[in-house]
């Protein structure tokens, strides 16, 4: 097996280009989670007109030198007011008038005394004082929203406010999901030999798709046989753009999952990295599907994962759908297990004074089967290069974050 740097891994994945991307329309409240598909740009000034920021009495700036204004009634929200201000008069405005023709500032309600149809003025304000100018929230023509943009809560909320029922995003790519091992155990199966383990690898993957994108089925365990595991994966095939599995791709007797991807037509893009955890690990594709075989401990299947479907995922979604990286602080000396491979460490990261910091408090020492180390709502992972000396407290390093 001819192991390549994990440097190397990354290029050959961004190298991959979906010819067909499947769009669809939903409607705006539907949207959450998706990809846009499209620009968004406004057609109108928002507000159309100068509009009241808060509860006052609009006026005239330079008429507040009199100090005692006439009030001429009231300007409720949603109406039109045909009265046009003359001087040394004033008007009772409430948060979303408009602001009435003759008038250019808002002095608010606290800031004057109101007696027998007249205020009297006992703090100026400023002129234009929370009055919202035409065009403020945004301008005809302003590009609001960019193609590639994640539809959150705040993106739904500004495509209400531009009258936008519906919007053209990307299909989140469907991804199946399966583990091979004849000792694992699904949710609730009866365990009958301290050989046996329960499986979480199939639901973790079927996690984060779901949470970076995609849309996830989960078809189970499959014993190590070739058989099985070549109807399974077949199966998942004919359903899904992305196939992930995990067992099954090292170099043991029983580890079938590497021959049956081969078998199947697929082309092996790389098998084995140099990086850990994780080392035995193949992408493999057919025009727009692809075969994701990852190991079977469950934290070098989540690392590995996050590495390299969060990507895949993306290039389906025209979206950059990767881990954050950040510089932090080390509180504490750190030295790498592996001299000659790009390493993936769990750690802690915490925000002190606003700068970030990296600690190892409570993570345990051992094999690529803990995932209680990323286990605390803090933890992140510690990303050197090969042959990265040990470093002291106090040094910066690279940190990739979840979200």
């Amino acid at each position: 097996m001819a192991f390549i740097s994990f440097e190397e891994s990354l290029k050959i994945l961004d190298a991959i280009s979906i010819k067909e991307k499947v769009t669809i329309e939903l409607g705006t409240a539907e949207a959450l989670g998706f990809v846009l598909a499209q620009d968004i740009t406004a057609q109108e000034n928002s507000p159309a007109s100068p509009t009241s920021a808060m509860d006052g009495y609009a006026l005239a700036f330079e008429d507040m030198q009199h100090g005692k204004l006439k009030v001429l009634g009231d300007n409720p929200a949603g109406q039109e007011t045909a009265t046009i201000l003359k001087r040394g008069t004033c008007i009772k405005t409430f948060t979303g008038s408009l602001m009435p023709k003759g008038t250019d500032t808002l002095i608010p309600i606290e800031n004057v005394e109101y007696k027998d149809g007249y205020i009297d003025i006992k703090k100026e304000v400023s002129r234009g004082f929370s009055v919202r100018e035409v065009g403020e929230h945004y301008a005809k023509g302003e590009l609001l929203l960019k193609h590639g943009s994640l539809i959150d809560f705040i993106q739904i909320g500004l495509l209400a406010s531009l009258n936008i029922a519906k919007v053209k995003v990307y299909a989140k790519p469907k991804i199946g999901v399966l583990s091979s091992g004849s000792e694992l155990l699904e949710l609730g199966e009866e365990q009958i030999s301290k050989a046996q383990i329960r499986s979480s690898n199939h639901y973790i993957l079927e996690a984060i798709v779901k949470k970076y994108g995609g849309t996830p089925t989960n078809y189970g365990c499959m014993r190590d046989d070739k058989s099985i595991i070549t109807h399974a994966i077949s199966k998942a095939l004919s359903e899904n753009s992305i196939v992930v599995t995990t067992g099954g791709v090292s170099v043991g007797d029983y580890d079938f999952v590497k021959d049956v991807v081969k078998e199947l037509g697929f082309e092996v893009l790389f098998h084995g990295v140099m990086i850990k955890p994780g080392q035995h690990i193949m992408l493999a594709q057919k025009e727009d599907q692809f075969i994701l075989a990852l190991p079977g401990f469950a934290y070098s299947a989540t690392v590995t994962a996050l590495l390299y479907l969060l990507p895949l995922i993306a290039k389906f979604i025209s979206k950059k759908t990767q881990l954050k990286e950040i510089t932090a602080t080390l509180q504490e000396p750190f030295s790498k297990k592996s001299s000659n491979k790009s390493e993936f460490s769990a750690c802690n990261v915490v925000i002190i004074d606003g700068r970030y910091y990296c600690n190892f408090s409570g993570k345990k020492e051992g094999s690529s089967a803990i995932l209680t180390n990323l286990l605390s709502p803090s933890s992140a992972l510690l990303y050197t290069n090969p042959h990265e000396p040990p470093k002291d407290s106090g040094e910066p390093v690279r940190i990739l974050l979840f979200d």
